[in-house]
């Protein structure tokens, strides 16, 4: 690919060919006002999608771009488009493929909906549990298929099962001084677990984060707290998770934190590109907004 910018380029070779100035990666900064030569970390901010899409979208709209910086601008809002749920939940770890997911895409319905004209409470634990049960499943069907029947009764009390000791739901759209609507019909979301530590081989219980998606907006609707003791139904008694649950944990241990440090990188490319483009536009010198009118 032949580079789009008369400046040296680092590009991503896994997930599209956004390109991006290796001079900006070592003098840029997500405050245009700041005089920092390190690129800051990207944090954990839900409305970090959304404020790097203004922050393209005020490049555009001050005009003066040329031609590769409008060809990067594309780059940049496709992968703001089609990556955003990694962009979102990868860089904690969630594994968001549609192998990993426990609930993508799902329709939020009517119904879901209370007197209040929002989707109840309650309805969030549901999402919850459901996507629980498809995650193990996952594992059954995409992971680690020879322990297939293992796997599926873990959701049945017949052998060794999983029990749900306890949830906790922090709700993030809430109608707090009237600024934000809580998650109404209609919508999507998408429901991602993550194990919150590896547990550990004399375990009876595992903790999992999990992430409920409004699709809509592109960010956290709630976030749960779960967990789960392994139970024995034959014995009547809790007992420690079997070799093929902590073989399985251990590989997805190691995807979830590879994860976070892919879509970190991932992060800060579009991070630079976005000041790149910033420093090209409305934040250099002598910079005149283009208002449309004839000259």
């Amino acid at each position: 690919m032949k580079p789009r910018l008369p400046i040296p380029l680092r590009t991503s070779p896994r997930h599209g060919s956004l390109q991006i100035p290796t001079q900006c990666l070592r003098n840029s900064s997500s405050n245009p006002a700041s005089s920092s030569n390190e690129l800051p970390t990207p944090t954990r901010d839900p409305r970090w999608l959304s404020d790097m899409k203004a922050r393209l979208g005020k490049c555009i709209m001050f005009g003066g771009l040329d031609a590769p910086s409008i060809s990067n601008a594309a780059d940049a809002l496709r992968i703001l488009s089609t990556e955003w749920r990694s962009l979102v939940a990868g860089r904690e770890g969630f594994l968001v493929d549609k192998k990993r997911a426990g609930l993508l895409r799902h329709k939020v319905v009517w119904g879901e909906q209370d007197s209040m004209s929002h989707v109840n409470n309650v309805t969030y634990v549901r999402w919850a549990e459901s996507a629980r049960v498809n995650w193990t499943n996952n594992y059954a069907v995409h992971f680690d298929p020879s322990h297939r029947r293992e796997w599926a009764e873990l959701s049945m009390p017949k052998g060794v099962g999983m029990i749900l000791k306890s949830i906790r739901t922090d709700y993030k759209f809430s109608w707090f001084l009237m600024i934000e609507q809580p998650m109404t019909y209609p919508d999507h979301i998408s429901v991602f677990h993550k194990l919150r530590s590896m547990p550990k081989a004399t375990d009876s219980h595992f903790v999992l984060d999990v992430m409920i998606m409004s699709e809509l907006r592109q960010r956290p609707a709630a976030r749960c707290v779960e967990d789960i003791v392994v139970y024995d139904y034959k014995k009547g008694q809790k007992t420690p998770l079997p070799p093929f649950m902590m073989d399985a944990f251990r590989k997805t241990w190691e995807a979830q934190e590879a994860e976070k440090e892919r879509v970190e990188e991932r992060m800060k490319d579009v991070l630079s590109a976005v000041r790149s483009m910033e420093q090209r536009t409305w934040d250099r010198d002598g910079a005149v907004e283009d208002m449309g009118g004839t000259k």
